[in-house]
């Protein structure tokens, strides 16, 4: 192991165990470099792989703020399957499909999906988190254009399938987050502890064509997620 990854190690296990607390900041890369003896630049190397790790955010000016890692980061303005995101977590990850069919559009999805005809898919699929199923995906895909779904690319990656076997460009989203309260399937299917509301993120993604190919409503238990977003302020 490099003299690198040994500091990253080392300080990973401290946040882990709590010994550096979330919402504190971590020393200085001064302080880090006498604490281990390293040069600056490997002490940025550790820095910079818990920031690519999700563990630390660097604010300018004053350091490494130390995150909340009992907190899985949602971002909400990208685009990304839950196969990507999972990369990010430093949990064990289970995706139970509780529904796979193909059928004609209902009408009550064809204004969503701004279609008047046709096939869609209609996958729900729970996520396991630790043990305990906190996340309830449910899609509603266009079968028109994205064809040929098996309930294994559910399983894998939807995104994975459209991109790498159809060729198709996944470009950006439209998404809505509110708070409701668990519905009788939500309790059965999830592990919601004493929890009755769920934070509801409703997605309309689009393909770089500007095509609308797949609706999502996605329900978590509120305790087990914080969203993020990157916002930049402009002139008016």
């Amino acid at each position: 192991m490099s003299k690198y990854q040994m500091i990253y190690q080392n300080l990973l296990n401290k946040i882990k165990h709590k010994e550096i607390k979330s919402g504190s900041y971590l020393p200085s890369e001064n302080e880090l470099m006498k604490q281990y003896d390293a040069s600056r630049d490997t002490v940025r190397k550790a820095l910079n792989l818990l920031l690519q790790n999700g563990y630390i955010q660097k604010n300018k000016g004053k350091g490494s703020l130390v995150l909340d890692v009992d907190r899985i980061a949602f971002p909400v303005s990208g685009v990304t399957s839950f196969k990507e995101l999972q990369k990010t977590m430093h949990t064990d990850v289970e995706t139970i499909i509780q529904m796979f069919e193909e059928k004609d559009i209902p009408d009550d999805l064809k204004e969503e999906l701004y279609m008047n005809e046709g096939r869609i898919y209609h996958i729900e699929r729970v996520r396991k988190i630790d043990g305990d199923k906190v996340i309830l995906d449910t899609d509603f895909i266009n079968g028109n254009i994205i064809q040929g779904l098996k309930k294994e690319h559910a399983q894998n990656s939807l995104y994975e399938y459209i991109e790498k076997e159809l060729g198709l460009k996944i470009s950006f989203a439209r998404k809505e987050i509110t708070v409701v309260k668990a519905n009788q399937r939500e309790k059965e299917l999830l592990d919601m502890k004493d929890y009755d509301l769920v934070v509801c993120v409703k997605s309309y993604t689009y393909l770089e064509d500007a095509t609308l190919f797949q609706y999502t409503i996605a329900k978590h238990r509120p305790d087990k997620f914080r969203f993020v977003d990157f916002a930049r302020r402009t002139e008016l």
